[in-house]
């Protein structure tokens, strides 16, 4: 089968991207359980068809290609792992959610389309362990008679729509872009496996306990990310990341980026477990709870200081500002954030050059802003269509006359991406998205920390993919989705009505 895929190309390659992206949108809508199972399977088993086809060529495949013993090993291999992975899960469901906290922050180099990409191998072997443990019991049962009514999950609303159509629209443009092995890249490492992420997670059983054990999770991870962090400050040392480590030695200021590839994901991360600690420390009334995320705290936020990532600290306060409404009111919430934003303006304006705001609007913005000004011409070049999924970087060379080297694969402004890639109804979907996500998840939030810790956590990712990149990209957005969709009170799980018998 890949080599058929292989052989056949682009035609085939677009028609299985197309299909792979239908099958993510079936298991995120249709009601009947052994359906959704059917289309996770696919999805499964056609991403990597795609991807090995893809990159079939590329000398990371040689030892393969040469030697296919090895290439059945590395298969069964990895079909145990998965096997093993899905009988865990199938015993103890809400694992799926403990380990998908715990593999969300670890990424792998893999070579795709030309590029190497940062992948999330360890969360991909998790999503595929969670499909089988999900799927395979229930094609496996007798179907009955209700089979195609709503089992006991969540319904389906206007978010389930928008993100299958997300999914689906960016792998039908992907057939005219210019970049079709990054649009392919980004459907099957992305798009797909994350909305079986989220088909995934929206189906456990999200308890208070639970969303606190996940917490837990990430608050361990984000304190042994933040040491690694101190230890690459102390030594002026990074240990991932060769653009980062080239700057850092023409620059007078230090990023570190930890165990992560890029300092602004580092930052978006550590200020997700952020969030989350301030919203229990602020409706927590036990004073060792208050003191330990106090303490925690004051620890990630001295972690963060040294990303130096401007968009991870606007989106912390952008968070905080949100669970500071969620909790005493948006009145007082907007006061404290307004006497902040004055204090900012004062201290730019006193001493632009303390704050790094002296010079011109690119040497401000690191070049943010002629990526902005080179986006929104692309937008306007070719506004209904686009330039096609994952055309970014390749039309901006084009445009601006750069090599490949500084050309940047986003323009650090999520809808001026979009609307350059996928025009205006790309732009609309992308709105529209945001807009439902947010009343979604800020439903009846006041009296629920879970549920604000997820709001305040998803409008901040927001605001960050507003300075910087990666939306739907992100694994971190789909978990939030999920995990709110889960614990809103209109969208519960609804237990199964018992038939009343017939009085004689």
């Amino acid at each position: 089968m890949i080599a058929a895929v292989s052989t056949l190309g682009h035609l085939a390659q677009t028609a299985g991207v197309v299909v792979a992206a239908l099958l993510a949108a079936v298991a995120l809508l249709v009601g009947s359980d052994r359906a959704r199972s059917a289309a996770m399977l696919g999805a499964l088993a056609l991403t990597p068809v795609l991807l090995v086809a893809n990159i079939w060529s590329t000398p990371q495949l040689a030892p393969l290609r040469e030697r296919p013993l090895l290439a059945l090993a590395v298969a069964g291999g990895g079909l145990i792992v998965l096997a093993l992975g899905a009988v865990a899960i199938h015993r103890m469901p809400e694992l799926v959610a403990l380990a998908a906290a715990a593999a969300l922050p670890f990424r792998i180099p893999i070579e795709s389309g030309g590029d190497t990409a940062n992948l999330l191998v360890p969360l991909y072997l998790v999503i595929a362990s969670g499909v089988l443990a999900y799927a395979v019991p229930r094609l496996r049962a007798t179907p009955g008679l209700d089979d195609d009514d709503e089992p006991a999950g969540p319904r389906r609303g206007a978010l389930e729509w928008l993100l299958a159509a997300s999914v689906v629209l960016y792998a039908v443009q992907a057939s005219y872009s210019s970049d079709f092995d990054r649009a392919l890249s980004q459907v099957i490492f992305f798009y797909v496996p994350f909305a079986l992420l989220f088909a995934l997670l929206v189906r456990v059983d999200w308890t208070p306990r639970l969303a606190g054990r996940c917490l837990v999770v990430l608050l361990a991870l984000a304190v042994a990310f933040v040491g690694i962090g101190f230890v690459e400050y102390a030594r002026r040392e990074l240990l991932l990341n060769p653009k980062v480590i080239s700057s850092n030695q023409f620059e007078s200021y230090f990023r570190v980026n930890s165990l992560f590839f890029d300092p602004n994901i580092y930052g978006r991360f550590l200020a997700t477990v952020m969030l989350g600690l301030a919203a229990v420390l602020l409706w927590s009334t036990r004073a060792r709870v208050v003191a330990g995320c106090a303490a925690a705290l004051v620890l990630l936020w001295a972690g963060l200081v040294l990303t130096l990532s401007q968009s991870s600290f606007t989106a912390l306060l952008a968070g905080l500002a949100v669970l500071g409404a969620l909790r005493w009111g948006a009145r007082l919430a907007g006061a404290v954030v307004g006497a902040f934003a004055v204090a900012a303006i004062v201290v730019v304006l006193a001493a632009p050059g303390l704050v790094g705001v002296e010079g011109s609007a690119d040497n401000i913005t690191s070049g943010r802003s002629t990526l902005v000004t080179g986006g929104i011409d692309l937008a306007r070049e070719r506004p209904i269509a686009g330039w096609g999924a994952g055309a970014f970087r390749a039309e901006y060379r084009r445009q601006e006359k750069t090599s490949s080297a500084r050309a940047s694969a986003a323009s650090h402004t999520i809808p001026i991406t979009v609307a350059a890639e996928q025009g205006v109804g790309g732009l609309a979907l992308y709105l529209a998205l945001v807009v439902v996500a947010f009343g979604r998840l800020l439903r009846a939030t006041r009296d629920a920390v879970a549920r604000a810790a997820v709001g305040a956590a998803f409008i901040a990712l927001v605001v960050h993919t507003l300075l910087y990149a990666a939306f739907l990209e992100d694994p971190l957005a789909w978990a939030l989705l999920a995990v709110g969709t889960a614990l809103a009170p209109a969208v519960r799980r609804r237990p199964r009505e018992t038939p009343t018998p017939a009085t004689p």
